[in-house]
C-alpha cells in the first residue's frame, strides 16, 4: 500500500520565507490523523517526506495524530519540481506500507506516472491534505481510495 498525502496549508512566503503550516494547516493535519486513525487503515510502516518544512511538519503531525510508531524519513526526489523518476525507482523496491507526503504538481504527475504510465495529463490534483491510496506495484498500481479534506472537515 502506498500513500501518497498533499501537506496541509502552510502559510505564505511573505509570512515566513520557510512556510510553515498555517494555523489551519495544522487543524487540517489533526483532522486528517484522527480520521484516518478512526477508519482503522492499514498504517504506514515509514512516513517519507520533502525537505521542505511544511511536508516535514505535516509528517510529524500525521504520525502524532494518526497514533504511529513509524519513521519518518526525509526523501530527496519530493519537492515540488523534483524529476519524479527518482522517486519512481525507489518505488519499484518498495517492500513496505509507506505514506509519502509531497507538493503539488509533483503528486498529481507521481500518481499519473504510477497509474497510467505516464505524467501528463494528470489523474489527480491534490488539494492540500488529500490523501490518495494506491495498491499493488511495483509496477501496477490501482487506486484503493482517494480522500478529499472537505470529506472529513
Amino acid at each position: 500500500m502506498l500513500y501518497l498525502i498533499r501537506h496541509a496549508h502552510a502559510v505564505t512566503a511573505a509570512e515566513d520565507p520557510a512556510r510553515p503550516l498555517s494555523r489551519s494547516g495544522r487543524k487540517q493535519v489533526k483532522v486528517l490523523g484522527r480520521y484516518l486513525r478512526r477508519l482503522g487503515i492499514e498504517q504506514p510502516e515509514a512516513i517519507w517526506h520533502s525537505s521542505l518544512v511544511r511536508s516535514a511538519e505535516t509528517a510529524e503531525r500525521l504520525k502524532r495524530h494518526w497514533d504511529l510508531a513509524v519513521p519518518l524519513t526525509l526523501m530527496v526526489g519530493l519537492e515540488p519540481d523534483d524529476d519524479l523518476w527518482r522517486v519512481v525507482r525507489r518505488l519499484r523496491d518498495l517492500d513496505q506500507t509507506v505514506a509519502l507526503v509531497g507538493h503539488e504538481p509533483h503528486l498529481s504527475a507521481l500518481a499519473s506516472r504510477l497509474l497510467a504510465g505516464r505524467a501528463a495529463p494528470v489523474c489527480f490534483i491534490f488539494e492540500k491534505s488529500a490523501v490518495l491510496a494506491l495498491e499493488g506495484g511495483p509496477t501496477r498500481w490501482r487506486v484503493r481510495w482517494h480522500l478529499s479534506p472537505e470529506v472529513i472537515a
